[in-house]
Formats: C-alpha cells, structure tokens, sequence
C-alpha cells in the first residue's frame, strides 16, 4: 500500500503525490545495484507511486551509514527488525546472504510490508515453502512478495519470451543455458560467505545457475521436471578473510585457511514438462569468462540465441523462409517498441547491466500500485529452488535422473 504524503491542497499546492517508501537490508554488491534501481526508476519512467529510499540496514554502523550516504537512503539502520518496523517503510527489500532470506522476508509480511527478495529465494526448500506460505496470507491482504530474478528485465530477454509466446519458434525442443565465470580461479582467492553453506547454500549451483534455470523456465513457458547432474569443488581449501569482505572480493590471510563448503561447478541436463530437453553450465572457474550468461533455444520453426556480453542484442532464424536465404540474423533491441524502452534513448543506444535493477523496481513499484499479481513470485522462486535441491541430490548420486516436483 502506498502512502500519500500531506500537502496543502487547499492553498492551490500541487495535488499529492503518493510515495512507496523502501528499506533495503544490506548494502554491498547487490545493495548497490537495488539502490541504483530504486533511485533511478521514478526519474525515467512515469510511475503511478513514487520509490522513497526511507533507510538501509547493515550491521555496521559506520559503512552502512557511508553506504546510505552514498546512494542517498535517508537513514540508517542497524538492526533489520527496527528496519522493518519503521513507519516510512512500506516495502522491504532484501540483499542479504540467503541464510537470512527466510526469517527476514516472512517477518517483514507478517508486519504488512510488502518484499522483494533477491534470488535465490532461500537455502533450502523447507525455508522457500514457508516463505511462499507466508506470501500467500500476505496476498489476502493485499500485499506483494516478489524474488529478484533480474535478467528477466533485460528487454532482449523479455522481447524473446514475447517472441516465443507467439509461436515464432514453434514447439519447443532444445534449451541451452550457460553462465560461466571466473573469479575464483585462482585458489588463494579468500574464503568469502559464498564459499560457505551455512551461509549461501550452494556455490555456483545458486548463485549462476539459479538464473539460467529462472531463465529457462521463463522462457519456456513451463517448467523443469527432471534432472540428471554433476559437479564439482575443485578448490577445497582458501585462505581466510584479513578483514571486512564482500561476496566476490576481499583480502585474503594466507597464514589461515578454511574449507569450501559449496560446489564450484554444476553441469546438468533437465526435461520440461512439454518433453523438450535442456542443458546447464554453471562455474566460477572458467578462465576468461568474466559474466558469461548465454541462451539458446531451438524450435521447430526456428532459433533464439542471447548473450549477456551483447545484452542489446538477440540472434533469430526464422526456420520457415527459403534456405538460400534463412540463416540466424542480429536484432537490435533498442525500439521504443521493445520492452523497457519507450522510456529511455533514442534507437540503437544500449542500455547495461545497472538497468535490469530499473525495470525491476518500476515493475514492483506498478504491481503493488495496480494490485497485479507479483512476477516472479516466491511461488516461481520455489520452484527454481526445488530444482537446485534436485541438481543436488542427482549430484550425488552419481548423476541418477531426479524428479523435480512442481
């Protein structure tokens, strides 16, 4: 629910502007992508509420007041639950390693806020179901629970879900999905909360993959329902933090050492409902590959390729026109026509990376004002998470086909 904030209309003021006021939970790498996001959305797009940055939240006091400094939060927290009871704060956004996901998001909805949640939704299943089921009772009451699957923003990747709902590639039959890294090559890379379970669940597994599989089912239209996996830590032991880190960065003390606790890699095939088959590369080990997200999904009327490096881009065959002729051609997204960018640069002026976090808060923000159903929802979180608990579980069972329920 919007608040509207008091003006004097009486006295010939302009008429009130309704504000949706937003408090962050962490504040380093996707905090500053969110921030960039809600601070940048209402001054492109004609919004029907406008995003306040109330307060952001960290445990230190002293960098997360420099970080609401600068990216222009009006105030600091250091305690998410005074966060989440706050007055301004209307939506709970929340940044924070996946250990933490849970217990933020349903208390945040029990207080009548509404979320977004960065992806993955949770660590486990068991914590996404209850999420979803603390959603659901908050949808009764009018509010929104949505996870943070930001390529889904990318307008290439929206115009290809738009293409494929019109039947341009036909019956699915092939979907091909990679996201390749390389941060962590080198093994005295410091033991950062990504390396660890407790902390982020899985490695590249949730962290890489859980997009490409958003991805894939977004795409497609319908869902995973088996897999057969593999994966691998090639890396079992790193040196410790030397202070403070993020999750991709820090100092590593190389007296210390610790155990990786997650996957590096996780190679793994999948059906869909429809009988279509897809194949899955997540790593943060591949040398030169620095974010490497790449799509490819064949049909029987032809091909959508994409690739995150060339994000104003999609690659099309039309498998219908004359062979002399067919052949995979380059569209430019980047018409006003396309998704997104009525609002933004002339035609052939790209956008980056930063904008996927503009479209998401301006399609939060029209979701709760124009009472729409959340997309995507913890719902579709959940079932991005039961597909990694399936990767998991194939994985170590050397590979053995694994139902995904759904």
């Amino acid at each position: 629910m919007a608040r509207r904030e008091e003006t004097e209309q009486e006295t010939g003021a302009p008429p009130p502007t309704a504000t949706l006021g937003v408090g962050m939970v962490g504040y380093a790498f996707m905090g500053a992508a969110h921030s960039q996001g809600w601070r940048t959305a209402g001054h492109v797009f004609d919004l029907p509420v406008r995003p306040a940055l109330a307060a952001i939240c960290g445990r230190d006091r002293t960098a997360v007041e420099a970080a609401a400094a600068r990216h222009g939060w009006a105030a600091a927290e250091t305690d998410w639950r005074a966060l989440i009871a706050r007055d301004d704060v209307q939506l709970v956004d929340i940044c924070t390693p996946g250990d933490s996901h849970a217990e933020i998001a349903i208390a945040a909805l029990e207080a009548g806020k509404h979320v977004l949640c960065e992806k993955p939704l949770a660590n486990t299943v068991a914590e996404a179901e209850a999420m979803v089921e603390a959603a659901e009772r908050a949808s009764a009451r009018g509010q929104v629970a949505i996870v943070g699957f930001n390529y889904r923003k990318v307008p290439a990747l929206t115009f290809a879900r738009r293409m494929i709902e019109e039947g341009r590639l036909g019956t699915l039959r092939h979907v091909r999905a990679t996201y390749l890294q390389d941060w962590l090559v080198d093994p005295e890379s410091p033991l950062t909360w990504r390396l660890k379970r407790e902390h982020a669940g899985s490695g590249a597994l949730g962290d890489l993959g859980a997009h490409i599989v958003d991805l894939a089912q977004y795409l497609a239209g319908e869902p995973l329902v088996g897999v057969s996996a593999v994966s691998e830590t090639f890396v079992r032991e790193r040196p410790l933090l030397a202070g403070p880190g993020a999750g991709l960065s820090g100092s590593a003390d190389r007296a210390l050492r610790g155990t990786v606790t997650v996957d590096d890699a996780a190679l793994f095939t999948g059906r869909l409902a429809s009988g279509a088959l897809a194949s899955f590369e997540a790593t943060r080990m591949a040398a030169g590959r620095k974010n490497a997200l790449r799509l490819e999904i064949n049909g029987e009327l032809g091909s959508i390729a994409f690739d995150l490096e060339r994000l104003n881009e999609l690659s099309f065959h039309d498998h219908t026109e004359p062979a002399t002729t067919a052949g995979f051609r380059r569209i430019l997204v980047t018409e006003p026509q396309h998704p997104y960018l009525e609002a933004w640069w002339p035609p052939g002026h790209g956008l980056g990376y930063e904008h996927t976090f503009v479209h998401q808060a301006r399609d939060v923000v029209c979701t709760i004002a124009e009472g729409r159903p959340p997309v995507p929802s913890f719902a579709d979180g959940l079932q991005v998470q039961r597909v990694l608990a399936a990767v998991e579980e194939s994985a170590a069972k050397n590979s053995v086909y694994t139902p995904v329920p759904f």
